[in-house]
């Protein structure tokens, strides 16, 4: 019998990151975004699940938190570019 739920890993960093953006897209109109309103609840759970998860986002430093991780996330543009397959280019 098949599992009927996915579980998804994240690291701390992606965590956050994904949660900013996950309420930075839920505080706009949604339906501009997304066509199909059953995505939404999918959407709300991810993020209500990070946001029950994470702490750290109600620290006094959340900012410079958030900032960090997008900067750990960020890939280094010194490096060789890795297309979407993992791979070197």
């Amino acid at each position: 019998m098949e599992n009927p739920e996915i579980i998804i890993k994240l690291t701390s960093d992606e965590a956050l990151v994904l949660s900013d953006w996950l309420e930075q897209v839920q505080m706009t109109d949604l339906s501009r975004l997304v066509g199909d309103a059953a995505v939404w609840a999918p959407l709300h759970r991810v993020a209500g699940t990070l946001d029950k998860s994470l702490s750290g986002i109600f620290a006094a430093d959340y900012a410079e938190r958030l900032e960090a991780a997008r900067s750990r996330l960020r890939p280094d543009l010194g490096d060789s570019t890795i297309d979407e397959e993992g791979t070197d280019t």
